[in-house]
């Protein structure tokens, strides 16, 4: 016998979402399939944000549904089945990175096993000790990143969280994403960086407001015919299609 097909991690369905009395998410429908990386990709200001805190259950919704791991966006229980990490750095300042992951998995009720394990995750077992405000931008990303870990989500959603990091900092961010895939837990990735989506193994493409497509990075190259994910990219825009 076949086994059945897994429900999606995220499944969305006619979203609308206005904000200051203009819609910023046109009828938007989309499925995020579990244990995978899923970039959400496409220019500064197209909904991206928008988009995450939908999923997460904090915006304010004009229509549409939106279910999480089987479950209404924004129900109690899911608040420990997901993390959601910001584009700006949610740590406290005045304790050290240790303290602050410990705050955070007390919150979920995890032991300091799953402290350190979060920290060695990404990467800031020598910086344990050190205070938020001694952080450079990119440990602070790392450091709140470890505060989403602890508590160990089967959904990780992340708002841009390369932005501003070196080169080599990114591609080691990138593989730990990668670990985590393979460990189960589904990754909602943004960015406006095109040459992320090579790193993911879906791609929601997105710009003011619309989903232009939702496919692979081998796909998007079938269909525009452009082996530079950029290029396809804008290729997909000029074609003006839904895929």
């Amino acid at each position: 016998m076949s086994q059945p097909i897994p429900s999606p991690a995220v499944d969305i369905r006619n979203l609308r979402v206005s904000r200051g009395g203009r819609e910023v998410l046109h009828d938007v429908s989309l499925t995020i399939p579990r244990g995978s990386i899923t970039g959400l990709l496409g220019p500064s200001g197209c909904g991206k944000t928008t988009l995450m805190r939908s999923i997460v259950g904090t915006q304010i919704v004009e229509s549409g549904d939106i279910s999480a791991l089987g479950r209404p966006a924004g129900s109690a229980e899911l608040r420990h089945r997901i993390g959601y990490v910001t584009q700006a750095p949610s740590i406290y300042s005045d304790i050290s990175v240790r303290e602050n992951v410990a705050y955070f998995g007390a919150l979920y009720g995890r032991d300091r096993d799953a402290v350190d394990e979060a920290i060695v995750a990404v990467g800031l077992n020598t910086h344990a000790h050190q205070r938020g405000d001694e952080l450079s931008g990119g440990q602070k990303t790392r450091a709140s990143l470890a505060c989403a870990l602890v508590a160990r989500p089967e959904l990780l959603i992340l708002d841009e969280p390369t932005v501003g990091l070196d080169p080599v900092l990114r591609v080691d961010l990138w593989k730990q994403f990668r670990e985590l895939a393979a460990g189960g837990t589904t990754l909602l990735v943004s960015s406006h960086v095109m040459d992320e989506a090579e790193h993911c193994d879906r791609l929601l493409l997105m710009r003011d407001g619309h989903l232009l497509a939702q496919l692979s990075p081998d796909e998007l190259r079938a269909e525009t015919g452009e082996q530079n994910l950029e290029t396809a990219f804008l290729t997909l825009i000029t074609m003006g299609q839904n895929v």
